[in-house]
């Protein structure tokens, strides 16, 4: 079994000694990276947050969670991320996505397509960001990005790249991921007004997201990382844990009126409830059962204790 990563997100606004103590402290429990969301609301902007957080820190890898592709052309990201991974001295971790947050595009007039022309464009992003990184010059023709003979610089450290993760709840996505990244992020999918379908983060739903990106890897498939994250219901500590998933089911019926069993809840990949203990149980369960184990643990002090137990096991 791989062993544990686990990030750290960092959500919010801070100066430079507090995000400095932050991820010295994320180092010292034991997280393998920190990551900032890319969200145009009160947050730090990623690329010079990653920065930041590289130069304090000597072992803690550094990402996004995740880039948001229609918020920059991938040839100048790809500048960008070269960039901190020459300052971080091989650290960066590559996170990217289609955008989903129909809202920040909305409020600065940036045309929210329809998914599958996102996808698509996601797609040929991450070609134009390979192309980038790679040794010899590229030109590219699709239907959003041309490149023509274009040397990207700098080059990372990472050959051919750093890692890249692509994720989401679809079929189509998740092919996408299985066939061009390193580490598959499993999503939920959507209902209308970008409600979570609860049907979409059970186990079953999970496993069968793993074989949509595993048919699609082929050969690679026993290379890939598969990453959750906590969606649908913040982090609980808590040792009234069907309690606490009642609480869960109320709140996803009313969402969304579909209605999940207390067992489906408890066992969900991308839900974080449970004592301390449960949770190391339930994170070990998903290695062993599902092949998970990447973890987007949420702020920093919510799964500490637990990091500390399963770090580099």
């Amino acid at each position: 079994m791989r062993p544990f990563q686990f990030s750290a997100a960092v959500q919010g606004v801070f100066d430079g000694p507090t995000l400095t103590e932050m991820a010295q402290r994320a180092e010292a429990t034991g997280f393998t990276s920190m990551v900032v969301p890319d969200h145009l609301i009160p947050q730090l902007s990623p690329v010079p947050a990653m920065t930041a957080i590289a130069a304090a820190t000597t072992t803690l890898r550094v990402g996004a969670f995740v880039l948001n592709n229609d918020l920059r052309h991938p040839a100048v990201l790809a500048q960008d991320l070269a960039s901190i991974d020459i300052l971080s001295g091989g650290r960066l971790d590559v996170a990217i996505g289609a955008g989903w947050r129909k809202v920040e595009y909305d409020a600065i007039g940036l045309a929210f397509d329809d998914g599958p022309v996102r996808v698509t464009r996601l797609e040929e992003a991450l070609a134009v960001l390979k192309g980038a990184f790679a040794d010899e010059p590229v030109s590219f023709a699709g239907r959003h990005y041309q490149l023509t003979e274009y040397d990207g610089q700098p080059k990372p450290v990472q050959r051919p790249h750093p890692p890249i993760l692509v994720g989401g709840g679809g079929k189509r996505i998740l092919s996408i991921a299985g066939r061009e990244a390193q580490v598959v992020g499993l999503a939920p999918r959507q209902l209308a007004e970008q409600r979570v379908d609860p049907r979409s983060i059970t186990w079953e739903a999970t496993a069968e997201k793993i074989a949509w990106a595993r048919a699609a890897a082929g050969d690679r498939a026993d290379e890939l990382v598969f990453n959750v994250y906590p969606s649908a219901w913040p982090v609980t500590v808590t040792d009234d844990l069907r309690g606490t998933a009642r609480e869960v089911i109320d709140g996803l019926r009313e969402r969304s009126g579909i209605e999940l069993t207390e067992d489906e809840v408890i066992a969900s990949p991308h839900l974080f409830i449970g004592s301390i203990d449960g949770l190391v149980d339930k994170f070990q369960a998903l290695r062993e059962g599902l092949g998970i184990s990447s973890i987007m643990a949420g702020d920093l002090d919510e799964l500490a204790p637990v990091v500390a137990r399963l770090a580099g096991t």
